[in-house]
Formats: C-alpha cells, structure tokens, sequence
C-alpha cells in the first residue's frame, strides 16, 4: 500500500477548522453541531474525530486558538498600514465595519459570539478565549507603547481597544447597521489622543 496523501489530510484537516469557525462564529457552540461542520467541510464524519479525538470541545478549542490569534494579527496590520496611528485606529474600524456589512452581518469576531456562549459554561474553552483576548491587548500594548511610553496607559488603550471593538460588532450586528463600529473607531480615535494629551502634560 502507498503512503497516506499528506497533502489530502492537511487539507481536510483545514477544512474542517474553516468550517468550524464560521460556524462558531455564526450560530455559536451549542448550535453548532458535528455533523453539520463535517457537511460544510465537505469531509467525512469520522474525520473529525481523527483529528479531533476529544470532540467538539476539543475542535472548538483549537479554532479558537488558530483563528484567534490570525485575527490578531489582521488587525494588527490594518493599524499599520497608516503612519498616522489616529487614523490607523479609524480605519481599522471602518475596516471592520465595511467587511460585517459584506457579510451581511454575519460574519464578525472569529471568537466573540462562542466567548460569551462559554464564559460561565465551559472552562476549557473561557479560558482559550481570554488567552486570546489577553494577546489580542498584549498586541495591541505594544503597537500603543510607540507613542505612550507608561506602559499602564499603553495597556489601557489597548483593553479599550478590544472592548470597543467587541461591543460595536455585537451592536452592529443587532441592528444590521454598520454606524457603531465607526463611531467606535472614533471615539478610539479620540481616547489615544486624550491620553497623548494629557502624557504631554506631564
């Protein structure tokens, strides 16, 4: 017999993490079940336990500690893509905002709808996801930190960048209307320069 196509496994394997996450992240964990992720993947049920021993806990798990952290990351680049970090902080949000409204609302945070399902239900998963959200302001801290030099305040922005952030997507997505999450890249916008602001003055 011949050698197992790695190249067909890693793909499966990638197809059921891709399918998971939107899931998750559209209906959440509990109504999201296993058969529906292995339908959407287009890969046999079976497979998900192969890769996936511990079940659906241990799927969820990995997507949020694989999708979680690339997210990170995109937004990361969008804010670096403006010298001008003001401005970086409004597009990034209007980023968010023009590419929910794409989705037609259904597509936001690739961990934010499963966090607040899990956070008093599952421990494993809560603590996956404020791993992520703790990287996501370590991230974030760092990319502040050019311009505030008190590593509290840096940190501060960058909490408040997260919770803008998550707050604006759940309320975007309550109302279908995209107006939150700009008025959050602005009120971001106008928290980095209060602190700059008052960083000077001192």
């Amino acid at each position: 017999m011949g050698r197992p196509d790695s190249g067909g496994i890693r793909d499966t394997r990638a197809r059921i993490r891709g399918a998971a996450a939107t899931l998750f992240r559209r209906y959440g964990y509990s109504a999201t079940g296993l058969k529906r992720i292995a339908a959407e993947a287009q890969a046999p049920f079976g497979s998900i336990y192969h890769f996936f021993p511990g079940g659906k806990q241990q799927l969820a798990e990995d997507m949020i500690r694989t999708t979680g952290p690339e997210y990170g990351r995109m937004v990361l680049a969008v804010l670096e893509s403006e010298p001008d970090p003001a401005a970086s902080l409004v597009r990034a949000f209007e980023a968010a905002a023009d590419d929910l409204a794409a989705a037609d609302y259904a597509d936001a945070c690739p961990i934010g709808t499963l966090a607040l399902e899990v956070a008093s239900s599952d421990e494993v998963l809560r603590a996956a996801t404020a791993d992520v959200f703790g990287e996501w302001v370590d991230g974030a801290a760092g990319w502040f930190g050019r311009w505030v030099p008190d590593p509290r305040e840096a940190r501060s922005l960058a909490t408040s960048l997260v919770m803008m952030l998550e707050g604006a997507f759940m309320l975007s997505r309550a109302a279908r209307d995209p107006e939150p999450l700009r008025v959050a890249g602005r009120a971001m916008a106008d928290l980095f320069h209060a602190t700059i602001t008052r960083t000077d003055q001192h």
